[in-house]
């Protein structure tokens, strides 16, 4: 898309929530500002209340862009410090027809919105989006990229591992119709992790089309340590069972296998201690398969980095597999009280 273009382009409202930000925070703004789109642009920051200089940073993208006649920044404060209010309220602030969600750790690529917006017309979906390509920054952070973008650690999750573009259940951050956010109002804000997959439920409830394609790229930022990445899947695991619990049928084998290799190598360790060392095959077999399956994973990485992979890999396993064994049924009553039936478009 270019400016000889006879049709003009729509504008495009990018919606960012950040907390804790600022390491990232920047260079995913530029990122944005950069994009090799030529319609009239505004990035929205919903800020949460962060302890490092995540709002002192935005200030400064604000007052950098305020002489911008097509691409500024402005913010709008998030008290709560949850994802999905954060990005209810910069929808909410927010005016274009075109609505791009990014986060604060995920640098698009430089034509991600106009590749994102020529979908849109030529799918007539109503969400697109596309990979979320993980890169780190040091050892560690490599070494949870391989094991993010691998098959042994996420599975057939295309929007980690690639594939062919097509009709999706939900895509990972997504590019929006105005009216379709609008029609559904917005995210349900019960949600603190997977609020992304419930709204494109409803969605595709409401007879909406979601679209995959592999043309769409965000560059993401993995955990920087051991616990902060133990968190982030234990919290994956524990709302995937929240959402299966609000959506009977969702769940498949994909998500099953955390919680089944976590108890069978619990039960492995229980009996080869009480009863024979037979038992320890189990947990001994999946040391084997993280290890062998990290060598295809970590090809081209520094050493350092691929003796790490297999710690990611057991780390984002046993933890999705824990939050999801733990998830109390109470949140998911909660989460389902709050349920938002699908709202149809008038014909």
């Amino acid at each position: 898309m270019n400016a000889n273009s006879d049709v003009r382009l729509p504008a495009v409202s990018v919606i960012m929530p950040v907390l804790d930000e600022e390491r990232h925070l920047r260079g995913a703004v530029q990122a944005i500002l950069a994009q090799e789109y030529d319609g009239e642009m505004e990035v929205v920051i919903a800020i949460g209340p962060s302890s490092d200089r995540t709002d002192e940073i935005a200030a400064e993208l604000v007052a950098e862009t305020a002489s911008s006649a097509n691409k500024r920044v402005h913010t709008v404060p998030n008290p709560t410090g949850r994802t999905p209010a954060a990005l209810n309220a910069a929808i909410k602030a927010s005016r274009h027809p075109i609505v791009v969600r990014v986060d604060g750790h995920g640098m698009l690529s430089p034509n991600y919105i106009a590749t994102a917006v020529r979908l849109l017309e030529e799918t007539g979906a109503q969400n697109v989006g596309g990979i979320m390509h993980a890169e780190g920054e040091n050892d560690w952070e490599h070494a949870v990229a391989a094991a993010m973008t691998s098959k042994i650690g996420v599975g057939n999750a295309v929007f980690h591992t690639g594939g062919a573009a097509g009709e999706a259940e939900t895509v990972y951050l997504g590019v929006f119709r105005r009216e379709a956010l609008e029609q559904q109002g917005g995210y349900n804000e019960e949600f603190i992790r997977a609020q992304d997959w419930e709204l494109n439920f409803r969605i595709r409830e409401a007879g909406g089309l979601i679209w995959f394609s592999p043309e769409l790229k965000v560059s993401y930022r993995p955990r920087p340590t051991v616990r902060a990445l133990a968190k982030q899947y234990k919290d994956y695991g524990r709302w995937r069972h929240v959402v299966a619990r609000f959506h009977e049928g969702s769940i498949n084998l994909r998500y099953l296998a955390p919680p089944t290799a976590l108890l069978a190598i619990a039960a492995g360790i229980v009996v080869g201690a009480a009863l024979t060392p037979w038992g320890l095959v189990v947990p001994a077999g999946y040391l084997a398969a993280i290890a062998l399956g990290s060598l295809p994973a970590g090809k081209g990485l520094p050493l350092k980095a691929r003796l790490q992979i297999p710690v990611a890999l057991a780390t984002m396993h046993m933890c999705w597999g824990w939050g999801f064994l733990t998830s109390p049924k109470s949140l998911a009553r909660k989460v389902i009280a709050s349920r938002r039936p699908a709202v149809l478009t008038a014909s």
